[in-house]
């Protein structure tokens, strides 16, 4: 006999377990399905342990500062092994941890390969489990382009694989997972080259952050190429590109790009309409083209961060089984973060969005060294700038880069949200002396 819930969930990740957690307080059965390991990309090989390895990168960094305030200290050494072991006990204390919460949920859960036999039916491990509602949620994994020896390289999973820190390593890709990355195991040791296609890193961010990082970037040993287009890589790990050959890298990493997990999903079972790259078409409130079936996360092409898979499932069990018939979740004003040295911190739309939006655009920025760097020889940038619009000065963008971005941030995206206005910012007294309050006196 058929096991019947109100929820499926095939996928374990932010998503998937949002939106089950969420159903089971309400009363809710509901089954979570994985394939891999629960907790899904961003405990096991994103965020989580990726915000472990910046704080790590920021620790060797104060070491080499502290010379700038006074302290005589040398780093003897650096122990990758303790530092990665450490990392793995977290994570697997996080994982581990999840069992017994879901189990106090009343939640099932099934480890194995989840996929749709019909628009009410998934079939796992050879059983096929039937519910009202479906969610998809299964995430992406590393784009590896098809050239010839890109089996030569590693993509963002391995980088959470290696077992030592390499010397020299060769990052292709400008984009954030690249410039995490590349701050990361620059700030550790390792002599780090970017390859990116574009003429700028962060392609898509404010011409301010772009700008700015280069130029810290370059100023802190990670050499950086821009415009180049890898052909080829042989199997002594050298690049064949349009700009040349690079070779002496212990390492390659792709970092190009992340693909959803939809190619083997069952979809057609259901009639579920995917576009051209794969990612789950669905509208404002999650739903697909099959009024049953939801889906969420990064397989929807959408906003690929862990808060937003997470709000987006609370407000679809939310709008299912709480009577909520319009709650769901506004994808305008989502603030993100670049764990990058400095960190970047970003909301809203950038000067060049604006200005192809609106017909009055006044924007207000500013940069200057920090005063945690005054004192130090290798110096940082912090950049600020507002983006505002309309006789008002309504706020629609703000891009931040500098110590603290990524705490600063959250604050000013409350009022950003809640459509605040330059004066208000202006009405609002600074906390003296720090980087965020030249956000509330600029001029």
């Amino acid at each position: 006999m058929q096991k019947h819930y109100d929820m499926i969930a095939i996928g374990a990740g932010s998503g998937g377990l949002s939106a089950v957690e969420r159903a089971a307080e309400y009363g809710k059965k509901c089954l979570v399905i994985e394939v891999k390991t629960i907790g899904g990309t961003c405990v096991n090989v994103g965020c989580v342990p990726k915000k472990v390895m910046w704080f790590a990168a920021n620790t060797a960094m104060q070491i080499k500062n502290a010379k700038g305030f006074g302290f005589d200290i040398e780093q003897k050494n650096f122990n990758w092994q303790a530092l990665t072991t450490a990392r793995e006990n977290y994570i697997n204390g996080i994982t581990t941890w999840y069992d017994g919460y879901l189990q106090k949920l009343g939640i099932d859960y099934v480890h194995g390969f989840g996929k749709l036999v019909g628009k009410n039916s998934v079939s796992v491990n050879g059983k096929t489990y039937t519910a009202e509602h479906i969610v998809l949620s299964p995430g992406g994994e590393p784009t590896v382009p098809h050239i010839e020896g890109a089996e030569q390289g590693i993509t963002s999973d391995g980088f959470f694989e290696l077992k030592a820190l390499p010397k020299k390593v060769a990052i292709i890709g400008g984009g954030y997972i690249g410039v995490e990355l590349a701050g990361v195991l620059n700030a550790l040791g390792s002599k780090v080259e970017i390859f990116g296609r574009a003429d700028t890193l962060l392609r898509g961010f404010d011409a301010m952050i772009q700008k700015a990082l280069d130029k810290d970037y370059t100023a802190h040993g990670i050499t950086i190429h821009h415009g180049t287009i890898i052909d080829k890589i042989s199997k002594n790990k050298t690049l064949l590109t349009n700009n040349g050959e690079f070779d002496g890298f212990e390492q390659i990493i792709w970092a190009v790009g992340r693909n959803p997990m939809t190619q083997h999903l069952g979809l057609e079972a259901a009639g579920i309409v995917c576009n051209q790259q794969g990612f789950i078409n669905t509208d404002k409130f999650q739903t697909t083209n099959i009024d049953n079936i939801f889906a969420l996360g990064d397989a929807t092409g959408r906003a690929p961060l862990t808060p937003v898979a997470i709000a987006a499932g609370r407000r679809l069990a939310d709008r299912i089984y709480n009577n909520q018939a319009d709650r769901h979740l506004d994808y305008a004003n989502i603030a993100t973060v670049v764990f990058s040295h400095p960190p970047i911190g970003t909301i809203g739309l950038t000067e060049y969005e604006a200005e192809e939006k609106f017909d009055k655009v006044k924007v207000y920025q500013t940069e200057f060294t920090p005063m945690a760097d005054a004192l130090l020889e290798h110096k940082t940038t912090t950049a600020l700038k507002l983006v505002c619009v309309g006789a008002d000065e309504k706020v629609v963008g703000c891009h931040i880069i500098g110590h603290g971005a990524d705490e600063m941030l959250q604050g000013f995206a409350v009022a950003i949200k809640m459509g605040a206005t330059k004066k208000q910012f202006d009405d609002t007294v600074a906390i003296h002396p720090t980087s965020g309050e030249e956000l509330v006196t600029l001029r």
